[in-house]
């Protein structure tokens, strides 16, 4: 069962494989770590956009869905979620432990790099 921390819902390693297999358009999970650290290892089908880039990207999350972010400890996807609280977003969520708890399938290199509002509006959970 999910918890809060400082208003943002924390979904642990199991309840984050749930909602990856559940595909709901709806619920739409970002890694906020650096290039490096997702290219050398990822959960597949999750999107990359490095922290310093949410400022620029806020334009294209869409209030009506709900965003899990991810980071190696699930400090900086803590901070990502609660910056877009502070600018009207309540549908953030965190992946509490980030990918150093994570145990589900993984993949290296670079997969996709969300880098305009534009392509964060139109991305499809895979």
């Amino acid at each position: 069962m999910s918890q809060e921390k400082d208003g943002v819902k924390q979904f642990d390693k199991e309840e984050l494989k749930e909602i990856l297999a559940k595909k709901d358009p709806k619920q739409v999970v970002v890694d906020v770590r650096e290039p490096e650290e997702y290219t050398d290892r990822h959960i597949p089908g999750v999107p990359l956009a490095p922290m310093m880039s949410i400022p620029e990207l806020a334009e294209g999350f869409d209030k009506e869905k709900e965003y899990v972010f991810v980071c190696r400890s699930g400090n900086r996807s803590q901070k990502v979620s609660l910056f877009l609280k502070q600018h009207g977003f309540d549908n953030v969520a965190n992946f509490e432990g980030g990918m150093l708890s994570w145990d589900g399938e993984e993949a290296a290199g670079e997969e996709v790099h969300i880098s305009s509002p534009e392509e964060l509006k139109n991305w499809k959970q895979q």
